[in-house]
């Protein structure tokens, strides 16, 4: 695609961002023939670890997209791997507090969830998502590339992409753009949105370390974390990479810069025990908690850090960015060809906002313990008081930080209940709790999972755009009626019959499922016309808004 100065081409959609969010919505818009250009101005290379976290959710539509044991395999960490989190006054220190399975690793069936979450760091991930992206052929790849300009007309966008080597340009014509392209969004600035909330209120110096010998050496068994709580230097760190690789951080002033020899000290002490290590990269970095004003003007969308920003505790930033691509991803295919209304697209923000800001209230809610209880007094005493101030902090930990590491709640509690293409039905979803999950096929809920008999997923029979639940009770003439209804409206829907076990958690003789697993209608019979029905879901019409809870 390089060409002179000038050159023309033409998709469907255009992403700005081939980090997580642009390289899931690239997937989710290829595997429905979309098609799409992906541009990337950085090479993507690097081992600065970011995410490490791909959770319950985001590994649902990993496997949607087939590629849930492609993640698992590219993980660093063996299938045998305790996931646990361990808190420490140092490495080789005493032992105050330990959660197990945290952020529910463990491979163990689930009724709750399909999928695990999966440790892998950032770049492997990516390089899992790329592959795949590229092994569709609607999806264009172009690296070193940058996005210059991008002129919204009336029948599409006009973007100017430059090849960052030679500098020649291409004028892509697009019917969409989005903008994964991160905190410092060109896509933001051109459609004149802008970041509110707080910039930089914390500080953390990241560093990616070789430690030959550590993991056999310490004395706490596996943990994906290790936090040091102690009074001269407090730490997180944990494995990250084969290679003896791990990642380590520690609060400290903005204004502050320490040398190597000061870094050295620290890690040293937050080991509490000489040994060899090199550091790879040094990564400080600022925590915000910022959401953009807007998340689209015209054919232009936002998603990903491009619209929102948090710290990264909870595992939740790059999660975030995957379910904006699977939101957006179904609506801006579905109107791509043809189905799709307008209100489709309008409701993204609707529909995403609300959960980005409980997300980031959460998340500074858990960096908020990064500083506030990193510090030692008497824990390391190997006295009766210190014994006791051991035990004392562990009581606040496991009060403290279950939300964080057992906050399956934030995982698949939120609900789109009030979006303008869920049709209510009167009731509401349990009330969100960021530790609980309680199964809900309230519409705008994420649809109840089950496994089959045969021991796949009940996820797994859901037809690749809408799916009808039903079991034999149902009234064969509905069903018949909404297939049919979904044909004269051009909505995509498959049936599927389940067991009345199954039938009985979605709380209805039918239930209709979007695209992305979330409950768009259910119901025992048709109040409204069918037809009503299908051109909600579809966005031909807004639904009666319900307020939220």
């Amino acid at each position: 695609m390089s060409g002179s100065p000038n050159s023309s081409d033409h998709a469907d959609v255009l992403i700005i961002g081939a980090g997580p969010s642009g390289l899931s919505l690239a997937i989710e818009l290829g595997r429905r023939g979309v098609k799409v250009i992906i541009v990337e101005q950085n090479d993507r290379v690097g081992v600065n670890p970011r995410a490490k976290t791909v959770n319950i959710r985001s590994m649902e539509h990993m496997r949607r997209w087939g590629i849930a044991e492609n993640v698992r395999a590219a993980g660093p960490l063996p299938a045998t791997y305790q996931p646990n989190v361990v808190f420490t006054t140092r490495l080789f220190g005493h032992q105050i507090a330990r959660f197990e399975n945290a952020l529910f690793m463990s491979r163990e069936r689930d009724e709750r969830y399909a999928e695990a979450s999966q440790w892998i760091p950032q770049y492997k991930f990516e390089a899992v998502l790329r592959d795949h992206a590229a092994s569709l052929p609607s999806v264009r790849l172009r690296f070193s590339a940058r996005l210059m300009t991008a002129v919204d007309e009336a029948s599409g966008v006009r973007a100017d992409v430059a090849d960052v080597r030679s500098g020649q340009v291409t004028t892509i014509h697009v019917r969409y753009l989005v903008g994964a392209d991160g905190a410092r969004s060109k896509v933001r600035e051109l459609i004149g949105a802008r970041y509110t909330g707080e910039h930089g209120f914390a500080s953390v110096l990241g560093l990616v370390l070789r430690m030959p010998g550590l993991q056999a050496a310490q004395p706490h068994g596996d943990a994906l974390m290790y936090w040091t709580i102690n009074a001269d230097a407090p730490a997180l760190m944990g494995p990250m990479d084969t290679g003896d690789l791990w990642f380590w951080g520690t609060p400290m002033p903005k204004d502050l810069t320490l040398d190597d020899a000061e870094i050295r000290r620290r890690v040293t002490a937050s080991l509490g025990r000489d040994m060899p290590f090199e550091i790879i990269t040094k990564d400080p970095w600022l925590a915000h908690s910022l959401i953009a004003d807007r998340y689209a003007r015209g054919r232009m969308f936002l998603i990903g850090d491009a619209c929102h920003l948090h710290p990264p505790f909870g595992g939740y930033g790059m999660n975030l960015g995957i379910a904006d691509a699977a939101d957006l991803g179904w609506k801006l295919a579905a109107t791509v060809q043809g189905w799709g209304g307008p209100a489709l697209l309008d409701s993204f923000e609707s529909e995403r906002r609300p959960v980005h800001r409980l997300t980031i209230e959460e998340a500074v809610e858990n960096l908020s313990f990064f500083g506030a209880y990193l510090k030692g007094g008497a824990l390391e005493a190997d006295t009766a008081g210190g014994a006791a101030a051991r035990e004392q902090l562990a009581a606040q930990l496991k009060t403290a930080k279950q939300r964080e590491f057992r906050g399956l709640g934030m995982a698949l509690g939120m609900s789109y209940r009030g979006s303008p293409i869920v049709v209510p039905d009167g009731t509401a979803p349990p009330t969100h709790d960021p530790m609980t999950y309680t199964s809900s096929a309230s519409p705008g809920a994420r649809a109840p999972h089950a496994w089959m008999p045969d021991g796949t997923s009940l996820y797994d029979h859901f037809g690749p755009d809408f799916t009808l639940l039903h079991s034999d009770a149902a009234d064969k003439a509905l069903v018949t009626l909404l297939a049919r209804q979904a044909a004269i409206s051009n909505v995509p829907l498959s049936t599927l019959n389940v067991s009345s076990d199954i039938a009985a958690t979605y709380g209805a003789a039918l239930a209709l499922v979007r695209p992305d697993q979330y409950v768009a209608w259910r119901g025992d019979s048709i109040g409204d016309d069918a037809e009503s029905i299908f051109d909600t879901v579809r966005g031909r019409r807004a639904a009666i808004p319900e307020t939220r809870q």
